[in-house]
């Protein structure tokens, strides 16, 4: 809000009002100057809130593809303990990730990668990038799925995978990556 000097509002931009005072500075020039256009100003200051609201959400799911490597990297085990959803989840919180909620299921968490900046993507398993993950659907043998991320040298979901084929026999992947 900026005032004259008896404290009358020249222009409020919360309720986009506008009044008509106008007072004398100390050099002489009067405020608001004669090109003064309230509406353009309003409109500007509308459009700055809008793009550091895009900003923001933009930037409220910067995922540090090193912190994420580096959490999976420091898993040792070598068979599963049936947690991989949990393992990562908790190695993509490490590396920024922001979500209130999120499935317990692996099978569950394509919308959840969605929503913090994973796109879905045709499975690479012969190209695989540094923070890919990927997700088996549910079986009959498996009820939750499966999950796990790629490290640039291994896949690692709460173990060390030999490889991405953990299942045997027909089974659907879903493969994510990070939107740049």
């Amino acid at each position: 809000m900026i005032v004259d000097l008896n404290t009358q509002p020249i222009q409020n931009l919360e309720n986009n009002a506008v009044s008509q005072f106008i007072f004398q500075n100390e050099n002489g020039s009067f405020y608001p100057p004669q090109d003064f256009n309230p509406t353009a100003i309003i409109q500007q200051n509308k459009l700055k809130a809008a793009q550091a609201n895009k900003f923001s959400l933009s930037n409220a799911f910067q995922i540090d593809i090193d912190k994420f490597i580096s959490k999976l990297d420091s898993i040792s085990a070598r068979t599963s303990s049936a947690r991989c959803a949990r393992s990562i989840r908790i190695a993509l919180q490490t590396a920024g990730a922001k979500f209130s909620n999120h499935p317990v299921a692996a099978a569950d968490w394509g919308d959840t990668l969605e929503e913090i900046g994973y796109k879905q993507i045709q499975p690479a398993f012969d190209n695989p990038q540094e923070g890919d993950i990927y997700i088996i659907d549910r079986t009959r043998k498996h009820r939750y799925g499966h999950i796990a991320g790629y490290t640039g040298s291994e896949w690692v979901s709460d173990f060390k995978q030999r490889s991405y084929d953990v299942y045997k026999g027909d089974v659907t992947y879903k493969y994510y990556r990070l939107s740049a």
